[in-house]
């Protein structure tokens, strides 16, 4: 992966974002698109996709070849081969927890947007120690295939980091992610390697387990542990990502969005009002759905409220700070940082996810404060129009040490508005952007 490249795509491509919706409001005036109506019409499916490429250009072309660099190539949803079977059977299996009952699908289920927090109700994770509680919510595993390697870029003098696997990069591979639960006493709660080993080579499937990975994998404990990694790593790129989605459907020219959907796209788009496309890539002039990963997987501080169920936050002085820790090894970012870049400017960021799937999650945010979709929307509307709503009397940030403050995205819409401006979106207007969200979530039915 030519990671050198990503800085150059992110800027290309958020250009081209804005070409086709503009060429999308050119299809809309005649449902009401562009003034807020409520007619529930269809649009036609061609509509958006026909006008946008007309009015591509050789740069968004360019663009859109360059955000393969983001990702490798997607794998078509197919039936499971030998070692994505055995990594289905692995991230299902309850016994290799301590104590036994939970598995990885606990707090990724399919129903759920392969995420979930394996029953609890306060946005973070319950182990599999009663009581045992952790402190982030369980990112979704959906697209993680997609995900690149943890790095920096600089483009125009700007250092973003990109990249790497859960809410602060720390792990750089999908593989290396699998296999963080297994020993995360808040989580699966094994003491150690070998006590995961010994389940598997016990299990039902171990003899698939040597048939893949050879027939002594069991004699040396680290090899067979990374290889369980592997397993799962093949089962997700294969099974969890299917770009099955209604929006898929769409840009395949197999199915039409609603007047609601398509309104709640345009704003999605609008670099002056949701701007939720501004970091949620999607590539609208394109036919093809893996073009639209709807992230670009850098990070950011956003200023969510302090999530005051969580156990830690109990404590005034605790703070998670992200990519500055306290999950990382050591609140130090790696060594890769450019020169004259401050470690302090990214402390308090964490990883966008991608929107695919994100309206069956059931919470929402790193610390799981929000569990309505429509609440997240609500919150960055009027973040900077009405902050009381949701930090108190003060109007600050309540979950960010006062020296990160100044980490906090202001620069973007709807994040640059000042609160004489008002919310950046109606209550109709949220109603029509989480129309679209929905439009997101796999299992479309196919003709």
């Amino acid at each position: 992966m030519n990671m050198a490249l990503i800085g150059f795509k992110i800027q290309a491509l958020r250009a081209a974002i804005w070409v086709g919706a503009l060429a999308g409001l050119s299809g809309l005036s005649g449902c009401g698109g562009a003034g807020g109506s409520t007619a529930d019409a269809t649009v036609a499916t061609t509509t958006t996709t026909t006008a946008t490429a007309a009015a591509a250009t050789p740069d968004d072309a360019e663009a859109a070849a360059i955000a393969a660099a983001i990702r490798p190539a997607p794998n078509p949803a197919i039936a499971l081969g030998n070692r994505a079977r055995l990594g289905q059977l692995i991230f299902n299996d309850p016994n290799l927890s301590e104590p036994r009952g939970t598995a990885c699908v606990a707090c990724h289920q399919a129903n759920q947007g392969f995420a979930g927090n394996n029953g609890s109700r306060i946005g973070v994770a319950q182990g599999s120690t009663p009581g045992a509680l952790g402190l982030r919510n369980a990112m979704t595993n959906s697209y993680a295939g997609s995900i690149p390697t943890f790095s920096f870029v600089t483009t125009d003098g700007e250092t973003e980091a990109v990249g790497g696997h859960f809410w602060d990069g720390r792990a750089d591979t999908l593989a290396l992610q699998a296999l963080g639960p297994f020993l995360n006493p808040l989580e699966m709660n094994n003491p150690n390697r070998q006590a995961v080993m010994t389940k598997i080579a016990t299990s039902a499937y171990a003899p698939l387990f040597r048939a893949e990975f050879g027939a002594n994998v069991f004699a040396n404990t680290d090899t067979a542990f990374t290889q369980v990694g592997v397993a799962i790593e093949a089962f997700e790129r294969t099974a969890l990502q299917p770009f099955s989605s209604k929006y898929d459907a769409f840009v395949r020219g197999t199915a039409t969005l609603s007047a609601p959907e398509m309104r709640g796209m345009v704003l999605f788009q609008d670099p002056k009002r949701a701007n939720c496309a501004g970091c949620h890539l999607m590539n609208p002039g394109s036919k093809k759905p893996e073009d639209s990963l709807f992230s670009e997987f850098t990070y950011y501080a956003t200023g969510i409220p302090r999530n005051t169920a969580i156990p830690r936050n109990a404590n005034p002085g605790f703070y998670d700070l992200g990519l500055c820790g306290p999950e990382r090894s050591a609140p130090v970012l790696p060594a890769t940082v450019p020169a004259g870049v401050s470690i302090a400017h990214f402390c308090g960021m964490f990883r966008m996810p991608t929107l695919r799937n994100v309206a069956e999650r059931p919470a929402f945010m790193h610390n799981g404060f929000f569990n309505n979709l429509a609440d997240v929307v609500r919150f960055y509307s009027t973040r900077n129009s009405n902050p009381q709503r949701w930090y108190g009397p003060t109007g600050l940030p309540n979950d960010l040490p006062a020296q990160y403050l100044q980490n906090l995205e202001t620069t973007k819409a709807p994040f640059n508005r000042t609160a004489a401006q008002g919310p950046v979106l109606t209550e109709p207007e949220i109603a029509d952007v989480v129309a679209f969200l929905r439009t997101l979530s796999d299992g479309f039915p196919t003709q």
